[in-house]
Formats: C-alpha cells, structure tokens, sequence
C-alpha cells in the first residue's frame, strides 16, 4: 500500500513538470515580436557638423588689469571723496533717531521766540523738534515746519549703493475724542 502512495505521488509530480513545459501563448507573443521587428524601418537623422571654432586674440593684455585691488581701492576713495551727499556718520544722534518715522506722530505746534517747532510723539513722550534737527532712522533731516505737518529730507541708499535724497512729510494727527 505504501508503494502504491508513493507510485501516485511520483506520477502527480511527473505531470505536473510536463504540464508546466508546455505553450501557454507564449509563441503568438513572439511571432508578433518577430513580425514587428520586420515591418518597423530604422531611420537615424543624419549629424550636424560642429560650429567652425574661429580663434580671437587677446588684446587687453597691456591693459590694466580691472581685478587689481590697487585700482579697487583708487575708486573707492576717489568715490567716498565725490559723496556729497551721503549723510554726515561722525555727528551725534539726536533723540527722534532712535524711532521709525512710521512710529512717530505729530500731535501739534509751538512757538517759542518767533521759531516754530513741532512737537512730536515717541512712544508716550512728546518731543520738541526744531527747523535743522534730525528725526527718524533714515537721516531725516527737517526742512520746514507748519500747523499741519513736518517737510523731512531723508538720505537713505539706493540698490547701487549711491545715497540718495527723498522729501517725506510727517502729518499732524488730529486727536481722538
């Protein structure tokens, strides 16, 4: 009996490699492949020649050369000579300096031996700013002084470095009842 298990065990396993060997399909997949192959026509574009490289000769060599720091540094002083308008670094800062001018507020004007000053908010301390003193933290300088506003001349720097001049106004507000 056991030779007759193992007899039925070993045909079930001889058909199952058999059947395992047989087409599943597989030669339709590659006479398709092989018909394909045929039909298809291979083109390949033809080259570009390369660009005829045409040489140039250096003539700037007796020149100066634009990366010496000696010639950097003849144009920087011969720059910070010609700035007349860049704001003067060495003179004391005066208290309005401290504040942005978009936080300060003009609340009003005074008089005081024929001069006008305005008076100006900082936080919660009201400052006293004069025709020539200077207010903000752009270099502004106060050019005018009336009942409803402060004419400011700013020196702020440009996207090149340069210093430039800007006319701003600081308008009185009107108090909040």
């Amino acid at each position: 009996m056991m030779f007759n298990k193992l007899k039925f065990l070993l045909i079930l396993l001889a058909t199952s490699l058999l059947s395992a060997c047989g087409d599943n399909g597989s030669s339709e997949l590659t006479e398709w492949m092989a018909n394909v192959k045929k039909e298809t026509k291979l083109s390949i574009p033809k080259l570009t020649p390369p660009k005829v490289f045409v040489p140039v000769a250096y003539t700037g060599k007796d020149e100066l050369d634009p990366f010496n720091s000696s010639k950097l540094l003849a144009v920087l002083a011969r720059m910070k000579s010609d700035s007349t308008h860049g704001p003067d670094m060495d003179r004391r800062k005066e208290a309005l300096e401290a504040f942005p001018l978009d936080s300060l507020k003009m609340v009003g004007t005074i008089e005081k031996s024929g001069l006008k000053q305005a008076l100006v908010q900082a936080d919660k301390t009201v400052y006293q700013a004069r025709i020539g003193g200077y207010i903000g933290q752009n270099f502004g300088l106060i050019t005018g002084i009336a009942d409803d506003g402060v004419e400011i001349k700013e020196t702020v720097q440009d996207a090149a470095g340069e210093w430039v001049e800007r006319k701003v106004k600081l308008e009185l507000q009107e108090s909040q009842k």
